[in-house]
């Protein structure tokens, strides 16, 4: 088990930009996906986008691709999820996830960090 932590979120006006952070601490060493989700309110839980944790290969939901970018500093057991060209459908809570085989669950989860797009 890990503990996840997400930062970065907030409110931002369509077209704007927002980086996100997700700290990961504990027994990382197995690390093997990160991946990126997202729920608006009233909404199910939506995919985003991943990141294999030695590789880097990337992943991204259609919603967001072309807009969003993930990346990872191992060194800082830190993934980001850079979204730019935001628009109000972006809006909801940003959760983190890990597993530690490609072929398990996400099973560690962040709190959740906001974002909000202004139209």
């Amino acid at each position: 088990q890990v503990q996840l932590v997400e930062s970065g979120g907030g409110l931002v006006q369509a077209g704007g930009s927002l980086r996100l952070s997700c700290t990961a601490s504990g027994r990382t060493f197995s690390t093997s996906v990160m991946g990126w989700f997202r729920q608006a309110p009233g909404k199910e839980r939506e995919f985003v986008g991943r990141i294999t944790w030695s590789g880097g290969s990337t992943i991204y939901a259609d919603s967001v691709k072309g807009r969003f970018t993930i990346s990872r500093d191992n060194a800082k057991n830190t993934m980001y999820l850079q979204m730019n060209s935001l628009k109000p459908e972006d809006t909801a809570v940003y959760y983190c996830a890990r597993k530690s085989s490609p072929l398990s669950e996400y099973v560690d989860w962040g709190q959740g960090t906001q974002v909000t797009v202004s139209s």
